[in-house]
């Protein structure tokens, strides 16, 4: 099993790169790391205090804050 890039508590926000998908300006934290095997399926549950619920993110999804 390979490492997660992102931590539990972590801030994080949608890749600009990403397209123009409307999401909210972050930061995300980083509520939960989901597991897998495969580094293309990594993914996380994020949460952005403007929302009052969680999403999915996949790792190539989300950049790191600061």
């Amino acid at each position: 099993m390979t490492s997660h890039k992102f931590a539990i508590g972590q801030l994080v926000d949608y890749d600009p790169q990403m397209g123009a998908a409307w999401k909210p300006s972050g930061p995300y934290e980083v509520v939960r790391v989901q597991p897998a095997d495969d580094p293309r399926l990594r993914a996380y549950r994020i949460k952005s205090k403007a929302e009052p619920f969680e999403r999915s993110a996949r790792e190539h999804e989300i950049v790191a804050v600061g």
